[in-house]
């Protein structure tokens, strides 16, 4: 396991291009657009749980809300496209700019409390979001939910078959996993992550709590915004029931499930849960005591999550510098 991982660390770079490289091959090997709509949805969960995993991982806020910025994301969309007319990049952006305003209101208030006080807001926050969704029928048509959603499009092109969505949802998970690589690898992951470890520590060492805080909050409710975008284009109708505090609960269960703190896990473990219960669909009523079972052992045996624990950027240097001190060994450069 040790010379897997060291391998995974030293050729990090080259194993995420071959991976993006079969995913692209991945539509063209299969015919069945039923796999293709488990690997869209998949794709989906993987950006949802990476966007949660910047605020509960890396920052250490523990939310149970991500689920009302998820259908803010997907309302936006579903009024404007039905109302307005507007394609699906136009969609994707007022969801994200109204997700965003959103997390500024909730933000400004509650992420100055800690701990579980702020899990309590969030959930209420998420149920609040749930009720208006179901009551405000004039605006959202309440439990009716909003129908004729248009299909993904871009810039009037229509994308009707399942590869042309799936490459829509792949490119937009790369581009999150992007950005959130590069906010954990700059000056503000550090500061985050220093937030995470001991907040009065970092703020007494001049970093700007709060500032950072908001900051990482809106940009994760952005991001789901978005992926709540993309379901009512890709659904076609939305409704309540799709956006409660259960679904916020799945998305926590994905990024811990995968390891908090950690990217390719996230990744890992929101493709496992996504796929997993499609994969065992034939088990019928026993599906959901499996996949609870499995959640279950995993949690025992690596309580962590299956890469939590896991610094890929230090076993790298370990690597690197157990070679070059080999007899023998340069210590050439890793990829």
């Amino acid at each position: 396991m040790k010379k897997a991982l060291d391998f995974v660390a030293l050729h990090m770079r080259a194993i995420s291009v071959v991976l993006i490289v079969l995913l692209i091959a991945f539509p063209f090997a299969v015919s069945s657009s039923y796999i293709l709509r488990i690997m869209t949805i998949c794709f989906m969960y993987v950006m949802i749980a990476l966007s949660l995993n910047l605020l509960t991982g890396f920052l250490g806020l523990m939310t149970l809300g991500h689920a009302a910025f998820w259908g803010i994301g997907a309302y936006t969309a579903a009024l404007i496209a039905t109302r307005a007319g507007l394609g699906m990049g136009a969609c994707m952006v007022a969801a994200a700019i109204v997700a965003g305003v959103f997390s500024l209101l909730l933000g400004g208030a509650a992420l100055k409390l800690k701990g579980y006080f702020l899990t309590i807001v969030t959930l209420g926050f998420c149920e609040i979001i749930r009720l208006v969704e179901m009551n405000w029928t004039g605006l959202t048509r309440g439990p009716l939910g909003i129908p004729g959603i248009p299909s993904p499009n871009f810039f009037g092109i229509d994308l009707s078959s399942n590869t042309q969505i799936y490459f829509v949802m792949l490119v937009l998970v790369i581009l999150s996993a992007l950005v959130i690589y590069s906010i954990v690898h700059s000056r503000i992951g550090t500061a985050i992550m220093a937030i995470r470890e001991d907040d009065l520590a970092a703020q007494a060492m001049g970093v700007n709590v709060f500032k950072y805080k908001i900051m990482v909050f809106i940009i994760s409710s952005m991001i789901v915004g978005v992926a709540g975008a993309f379901y009512a284009h890709y659904i076609n109708y939305i409704d309540p029931t799709s956006f409660t505090t259960a679904a916020s609960t799945d998305m926590l269960v994905m990024a811990i499930f995968g390891g908090l703190g950690s990217i390719p896990g996230t990744i890992l473990g929101a493709s496992i849960l996504t796929i997993i219960p499609e994969t065992i669909r034939a088990l019928g009523m026993y599906r959901n005591l499996f996949y609870g079972i499995l959640i279950v052992v995993l949690m025992m045996v690596k309580p962590d999550g299956i890469l939590g624990n896991v610094n890929f950027k230090y076993l790298k240097q370990r690597a690197l510098s157990r070679r070059a001190a080999e007899p023998g060994k340069t210590g050439g450069k890793a990829e």
